[in-house]
């Protein structure tokens, strides 16, 4: 494994992050397929094994229960000052007002909540998991810095928003004083490549990390052809992210598909090896259902792509609609 800076920050975490969204008790929460305690457990287990240190999670997780089983998986498995643990408010947790959204009542109250099912006195990136235009950014803000100055919270982070809005909250969190946004978890990948227009370069610009999630685009960057899994059934968001555009998307497959052949390692490697190979990237959050998926991951961070097999992976691409928080 490698290891590198988030953003301008001096912490270190690991070039893949582990995403959490695929832990989670069946059941609890909308998502079916995701993978009961024994499973995930032994999948963050083999990610500590080979070097990731950098875990990622939410709170709307499987209501809450990817948390829980993230949290058990690395109390007993890693020592907490050795790992550095992401979590995300701001979808609803519950019925009724105040379940969610960025209100200073909610960042409070689910923070308690998220350190108390992760089983830690401390969090070390809170992330925003989305822009709420119902609360004023300055609320949302000073209730991020009071978890800061508290100790409950080391950094904060931001997730899938328009490029104005970011801005937005550097600026207002600079003139205030307050902690700014480390990171920025947005959708990035090979076959959505939006982000490059504003977003990426503000973060770079402003010392931002990047870590993009569905780096795969959920699964499809790992597989010559679509393929029917637990999750491709039941994914009605991530099919929204590239619907009108299977076309153009096959042929950055059939790209990817060419490179990994030259090569031979597989395609998920190559695609992640292109993220990492990208200025502003910190850290791909990798999602993770089986061990083969991980080891795929793990190729890529030592897989050095060429610039002519970087320009034949991106020359197909065509302009997307932006996809993943409208």
């Amino acid at each position: 494994m490698k290891y590198t800076k988030l953003g301008s920050t001096g912490l270190d975490v690991s070039r893949l992050c582990l995403g959490g969204m695929s832990f989670g008790e069946p059941g609890r929460g909308a998502d079916t397929w995701t993978l009961p305690e024994k499973e995930s457990r032994e999948i963050v287990r083999a990610a500590l094994e080979h070097g990731v240190t950098f875990f990622d999670t939410a709170n709307v997780y499987s209501a809450g229960s990817g948390e829980e089983i993230l949290g058990r998986a690395l109390r007993d498995h890693a020592r907490r000052d050795e790992v550095v643990v992401a979590t995300k408010v701001f979808g609803p947790m519950r019925e009724g007002p105040n379940s969610g959204g960025l209100s200073r009542k909610a960042i409070l109250t689910e923070a308690e909540h998220s350190l108390r099912r992760l089983g830690t006195d401390y969090i070390d990136l809170y992330q925003i998991h989305r822009w709420d235009s119902a609360t004023p950014v300055e609320e949302t803000l000073a209730a991020l810095d009071a978890l800061v100055t508290s100790g409950k919270v080391r950094y904060v982070g931001a997730s899938s928003m328009f490029a104005w809005q970011f801005a937005k909250a550097l600026f207002t969190a600079g003139a205030h004083g307050w902690a700014r946004f480390v990171s920025m978890q947005d959708h990035y990948n090979l076959l959505n490549r939006e982000e490059e227009r504003e977003m990426l370069p503000l973060c770079a610009d402003q010392g931002v990390g990047v870590l993009p999630w569905s780096p795969l685009a959920r699964g499809r960057l790992a597989r010559p052809a679509p393929a029917a899994t637990p999750r491709t059934g039941d994914d009605a968001f991530g099919d929204s992210l590239y619907e009108g555009t299977e076309a153009a998307d096959q042929r950055v497959v059939d790209a990817v598909a060419s490179v990994s052949r030259a090569r031979g390692v597989p395609m998920a490697a190559v695609a992640l090896a292109w993220l990492l190979r990208r200025p502003a990237v910190t850290a791909p959050v990798i999602g993770v259902t089986r061990p083969e998926h991980l080891h795929d991951a793990l190729l890529a961070v030592d897989l050095e792509l060429t610039e002519e097999e970087a320009g034949a992976l991106e020359e197909p691409y065509v302009p997307h609609r932006v996809a993943g928080f409208e």
